[in-house]
């Protein structure tokens, strides 16, 4: 069986093929690049055949319409769309109504379970940083939800008269003195970098205060400039969606 899979998020998409268990043919493009060139700047990306699509979406009923309708036709294959369920592949939503936990969430949780089968707090770092424990029963214990560095930049810049608009930091080593910049576009960009690496390791240390030992788990496209910052390294998976959605796809349930 071939399967292409869709990880759609609010500033790129990011498709994989499933091939006798393994994710090939990986690739991404911009939100930005889709508005520009339309749909069709992915799909000469694509290959034209498939037995099955599956699909995280989260930019839009509008988005998924169109996606689906170029996509079916290209592949010659119906997208189906991944869901929010309250329970599924060994993962427990805590969410009381569960389909309001972004599908992004949801799928990115049931790859890092099949994973570790263990505690464990995924983080997708993107336009927005998510973090999401799970206990050692697959219970979702409920998330956090703050803006990504670049976001943070946009924002304080837009909201302040004297700070200008600056790139989000590079990589730095943890307890690294460079954080501490020494003009003020170098304290707003490793102000944003902290903000956001101290959210990641302040919840793991609520975890182990109440006796897990979670593996950090890290996706998303910011994720290459906290690997280097966080106390412990993390399992780094840029695919986490991706491996979410072969997982659904090989056990369904």
């Amino acid at each position: 069986m071939s399967a292409l899979l869709l990880d759609v998020g609010n500033s790129r998409l990011k498709w994989g093929v499933l091939n006798d268990g393994d994710i090939r043919r990986t690739g991404h493009i911009s939100q930005e690049h889709l508005r520009e060139q339309g749909l069709s700047a992915l799909t000469s990306k694509l290959p034209r055949r498939v037995d099955v699509v599956r699909a995280s979406n989260v930019s839009g009923t509008s988005f998924a319409t169109r996606l689906s309708g170029v996509i079916g036709m290209h592949c010659n294959a119906d997208v189906h769309f991944a869901r929010s369920e309250k329970r599924g592949w060994g993962v427990t939503n805590a969410y009381r109504q569960p389909r309001r936990l972004g599908v992004d969430r949801w799928v990115a949780m049931i790859g890092a379970w099949a994973e570790t089968q263990s505690a464990c707090l995924v983080v997708d770092a993107g336009t927005a940083v998510t973090l999401d424990a799970i206990d050692d029963d697959g219970m979702h214990l409920g998330g956090q939800i703050i803006p990504g560095a670049e976001t943070m930049l946009t924002a304080l810049s837009s909201a302040t008269s004297d700070i200008p608009l600056v790139k989000t930091a590079s990589k730095q080593g943890a307890g690294d003195l460079k954080m501490f910049g020494l003009n003020t576009a170098a304290a707003v960009r490793e102000g944003a970098q902290n903000a956001v690496t101290g959210a990641i390791e302040r919840a793991v240390r609520a975890l182990r205060s109440n006796a897990y030992e979670p593996t950090i788990i890290l996706t998303g496209g910011g994720a290459s400039r906290i690997l280097g910052s966080l106390e412990e390294a993390p399992l780094h998976r840029p695919n986490l969606v991706l491996h979410g959605l072969a997982h659904m796809l090989e056990n369904a349930q």
